[in-house]
């Protein structure tokens, strides 16, 4: 049955993967709740939350080359999949989310 397994539209990256695709310029789209956010985000993210994110796809996501992060991995893993549904490509999800990046001793920004 596995050989056939379809291949995510995306790669599933842990937090020191995340660092160097941000330093080279990668945007961090943050799909989390607006309370979320406001608790802390990764450094220049985008905020985006799911809800808006999947009625307006196309408008807003017009890029390639996003990492999107939730609170653990799970809404931006289905956002990773709304980017590739409407054409978009070099596609990340940060495992753990920002719960991972925090626990890195990573600065949040408020």
């Amino acid at each position: 049955m596995g050989e056939f397994e379809e291949k995510e539209p995306f790669q599933r990256i842990e937090v020191e993967e995340a660092k160097a695709l941000i330093e080279k310029g990668f945007k961090v789209v943050d799909v989390r709740e607006p309370a979320e956010w406001e608790q802390g985000r990764i450094p220049n993210a985008t905020h985006i939350p799911l809800n808006t994110l999947l009625a307006r796809a196309q408008e807003l996501i017009t890029e390639d080359n996003i990492i999107f992060v939730c609170a653990e991995g799970m809404r931006s893993a289905v956002a990773c999949e709304v980017a590739a549904a409407v054409g978009r490509t070099n596609l990340y999800n940060l495992e753990g989310g920002t719960v991972a990046w925090a626990k890195a001793n990573n600065p949040l920004e408020r």
